[in-house]
């Protein structure tokens, strides 16, 4: 991996950019892009996948809007993914690199402080009209206006949007910004009229009408959405949508528990399964369906990053806001212990938020760029962001001595001592806190392995004193205590890419301490960290990205914000025999964009 974002930005310097103030095909964060004007199609899709057929997926908990554009409601997934499409679209073979989609091409001034797009002719939604110049301009607005905070952050940074000609618009920037232009080609388009004299903050169960391969089929609240092939659609014969898109139907049905969801997929009513236990993938596929080859194994490598995963503690709790309490919850976390307990100690652990990637912090002391860009905040920073940070190593038994003496002395040099059994601070107030979690589980845990995980976690803190309460509640309760920070402790999961940027504000600015619905569940407020993020945006070199993406990786894994548990490097997939997708594995892997978009299904 770091072999391929080296050979990337090998030529940075020397190279002038694809897009200076004339039109281009496609656009790189840093440097051109891999594909040539006139390709035939993306390098994972295969052009001669045949078309037909249903794919059925399965997703935990339930849905009860349509509209996963804003803040209310619990949205069904796969409706922003099928249904709309943006001025651009991604290839996942490459960090960060955009090809025209509903834009025929895209010009860019050579600083970056204004991008233009032209529309193509032929673009239309599903119901036959146009996508104008207008619905643009009118989806940017309203999304950065009224939309959910994730879009809110980018739109602050665009001075104006205007039509520039009968498919042409040119947004200006605030400031000139390297990213800046590809997130806002990424935006969803929407049409204009659907949503006239609407509040369009509401949550609504309304199919919306998108311009994408895939149009709102059936829906049954809360239960299951399908999603039908637009035959008609405009675009299938792009090179960037060529292979893709091949199923007649795409269909997702909820469930109570992984536990139901993984029942229904042995008995054949769901015919993708991601495995999220290796232990489980290692010695529990013996069921009828696979034994009798109906279904088959997969194992998908990527090169992306870890992200992060585990328990977070939300420090705007006055209990959490001290690094020394939040590394003496990591020191009771025996993972060695729950690691083989309930996983066969397969995978590793979580190490950094950017770990096994050239973008992660590495072991020992910042050096270089990294320690020059976090010195002027030496002062402030947590201890190992500088020196170095390394998880305690814990024990194979079920009580870590050693980690529990540790967790004692730090709590006691916050002020916090055991008296008669309990943990109290001088007050004599103890030390309680409660852990949320979602009974229906997560996009990458199932709610019985995390109230397993936490299970085994609470009986390891009883030596320190502190009995945390445990609550469990169903999705839809679950999302509106978290986007509104109304938790201790709970679940947290972020997955990283290879090219972060400004999204990361939204995952750990210091505007998320206060505005609900952000991803800064932790509360992050560091100078330091917004200062990592500014350098990351403002890099003019893949190596001074790189060196910025290290020194936040620091930062964020010094702060000891999240209690890291294991991932796996591989995404395990049991799926239906008839179903395939192409030999050549894009570097992110099964990412958004590989499944279901370039599988299909053989003819029997």
């Amino acid at each position: 991996m770091a072999a391929g974002l080296l050979a990337l930005s090998g030529g940075v310097a020397a190279m002038p950019l694809a897009t200076l103030a004339e039109p281009a095909h496609g656009i790189a964060i840093y440097g051109e892009p891999a594909l040539p004007p006139g390709f035939s199609h993306l390098p994972y899709a295969n052009p001669d996948a045949p078309k037909g057929g249903t794919i059925r997926l399965a997703e935990p908990g339930g849905f009860d809007s349509l509209k996963p554009w804003v803040l209310k409601g619990n949205a069904a997934w796969g409706v922003g993914v099928h249904v709309t499409e943006s001025l651009m679209t991604r290839s996942i073979d490459e960090p960060f690199t955009l090809y025209g989609l509903l834009a025929e091409s895209i010009e860019i001034a050579p600083d970056r402080s204004w991008v233009e797009f032209t529309l193509r002719p032929e673009a239309r939604f599903s119901d036959g009209s146009p996508v104008t110049v207008e619905d643009v301009i009118w989806s940017y607005e309203t999304l950065g206006t009224q939309g959910h905070p994730r879009f809110l952050t980018a739109w602050s940074r665009v001075e104006r949007i205007e039509a520039t000609g009968p498919h042409s618009l040119r947004l200006t920037f605030v400031a000139p910004d390297r990213e800046l232009p590809l997130l806002m080609a990424l935006r969803p388009v929407l049409k204009k009229a659907q949503w006239a004299g609407q509040d369009f903050t509401d949550s609504t169960l309304e199919a919306p009408i998108g311009s994408g391969p895939y149009v709102v089929d059936r829906v049954d609240p809360g239960r299951s959405i399908s999603f039908r092939r637009n035959p008609d659609h405009w675009a299938r014969d792009l090179p960037v949508m060529r292979g893709l898109n091949n199923f007649d139907t795409i269909r997702y049905d909820y469930f109570a528990d992984s536990n139901a969801m993984f029942e229904a997929f042995k008995a054949g009513e769901v015919t993708v399964w991601r495995e999220l236990s290796a232990q489980r993938w290692a010695g529990e596929y013996d069921f009828p369906a696979v034994t009798s080859g109906r279904v088959v194994k997969a194992e998908i490598p990527n090169e992306r990053p870890s992200g992060i995963m585990g328990l977070v503690m939300n420090s705007r709790n006055p209990i959490f806001a001290d690094w020394r309490v939040r590394q003496a919850m990591i020191e009771m976390f025996n993972f060695p212990f729950i690691n083989q307990t309930l996983n066969g100690g397969a995978d590793p652990r979580i190490t950094s938020y950017f770990s096994i990637s050239v973008l992660g912090m590495g072991d020992g002391p910042a050096t270089g760029a990294v320690a020059d860009l976090l010195a002027p905040f030496a002062a402030e920073l947590p201890p190992g962001a500088l020196e170095g940070y390394a998880l305690p190593e814990g024990s194979d038994r079920s009580m870590d001595r050693a980690g529990v003496r540790r967790a004692l002395a730090l709590m006691e040099e916050a002020g916090w001592t055991v008296q008669d059994g309990q943990l109290r601070n001088a007050d004599g107030q103890p030390f309680a806190f409660e852990i949320l979690l979602n009974q229906n589980g997560t996009a990458m845990r199932s709610g019985s392995e995390t109230q397993q995980i936490v299970n085994i976690y609470v009986e390891a803190l009883r030596p320190l004193g502190i009995t945390p309460r445990v609550t469990l509640l169903d999705a839809a309760q679950y999302v509106e205590r978290t986007n509104n920070y109304q938790f201790d402790m709970t679940w947290y999961e972020r997955g990283l890419s290879l090219s972060p940027g400004s999204e990361q504000r939204l995952y750990w600015g210091r505007d998320g301490v206060t505005t609900p619905g952000s991803r800064n569940w932790m509360g992050i407020d560091s100078p330091a960290a917004e200062a990592m993020i500014d350098a990351m945006v403002e890099a003019d070199s893949a190596e001074a990205f790189t060196a910025a993406v290290q020194a936040l990786d620091r930062v964020l894994t010094a702060g000891r914000h999240v209690i890291p548990v294991s991932f796996s490097p591989i995404s395990r997939l049991a799926h239906a025999a008839d179903l395939t997708y192409p030999p050549q594995i894009p570097i992110y892997g099964d990412w958004p964009g590989f499944m279901p978009e370039t599988w299909w299904q053989e003819a029997n």
